[in-house]
């Protein structure tokens, strides 16, 4: 959409709603740890999709906010199952939201069909749901593995449900980070969710390492630099000479170098010199004393 500012009338801001049931946001380095780990997550699932589906699955990370929970399941789409998963020490649970047609058609999938998509309103059979339990279980073991120590360490389905009414995961004022995430199941596209209570995540993220200072990071870019080993050499003054010269050249031949016997030499690191030093030796070995270290 364009927008055309009319000579002497100022563009209207746009307003930014605020929702003071929830004014938790996250700070950068939060958000920074967050998208990483659900990226890694993301192409973890994908991976193992691929495997369970036998079709190229891919996954995509397509927002991470914090949500109040009745915000979030209000926004839920029809047709969707819950899964949810307990978290250690807070009453709150995760909420695994997929469609139900996907799961059904998943299920299909494992069991050796083409993937045709069944009518979704119906609920899970026995069998279904074992193996819907059993295939979000294996990927909330790489939803941990991607988390590391930011969630409890042993993750499993505690239930499935068809609706948001009858999950009540949370209190419906409880925070929750919600992850968005956009899959591609061969030619099929469909979307998916995974919130978190804030409760769990946050407290976790609190430690992450601060942003060092100017000064910090200057000492460990040294002390990185000091360790790296660099090839060191010796110059002589170059001499420059036209192709034919070396085209004719054969074994015998002298050069004579540009170099007088009272300069030191250049000390070069990568081809720029950083001090200069007179021939000696060591033992048996020629080598050269450092008289200058002024960079030129």
């Amino acid at each position: 959409m364009t927008v055309q500012v009319m000579p002497g009338v100022a563009a209207r801001p746009e307003a930014e709603v605020y929702d003071f049931r929830s004014p938790a946001t996250l700070a950068r380095d939060q958000a920074r740890a967050l998208d990483l780990a659900f990226e890694t997550f993301a192409r973890q699932w994908g991976t193992q999709l691929t495997a369970k589906l036998r079709t190229v699955c891919r996954i995509a990370t397509t927002g991470v906010l914090i949500s109040a929970y009745d915000d979030y399941t209000a926004r839920l789409p029809a047709g969707a199952a819950l899964a949810l998963v307990p978290m250690g020490g807070v009453a709150a649970r995760a909420v695994f939201q997929l469609p139900a047609a996907a799961l059904l058609e998943w299920v299909g999938r494992m069991l050796g069909g083409a993937g045709v998509i069944p009518p979704p309103e119906r609920p899970f059979t026995t069998v279904e749901l074992a193996m819907i339990r059993r295939l979000l279980d294996e990927t909330l073991e790489e939803l941990g593995y991607s988390f590391g120590a930011y969630l409890p360490r042993e993750l499993a389905v505690e239930a499935v449900h068809a609706s948001a009414q009858l999950a009540q995961a949370a209190a419906p004022a409880d925070l929750m980070v919600v992850a968005s995430f956009r899959l591609r199941i061969g030619e099929a596209e469909l979307d998916a969710t995974l919130a978190i209570p804030a409760a769990v995540l946050l407290p976790a993220l609190g430690s992450v390492e601060e942003p060092a200072g100017p000064s910090e990071n200057a000492a460990r870019l040294r002390g990185q630099l000091a360790a790296a080993p660099v090839g060191v050499a010796a110059r002589f003054t170059p001499l420059t000479v036209n192709p034919g010269v070396v085209l004719d050249l054969a074994v015998g031949d002298v050069l004579r170098l540009p170099h007088p016997a009272s300069r030191p030499l250049d000390v070069a690191v990568d081809g720029i010199a950083v001090a200069t030093a007179a021939i000696g030796s060591t033992g048996s070995r020629l080598a050269c004393v450092v008289v200058d270290t002024e960079e030129s």
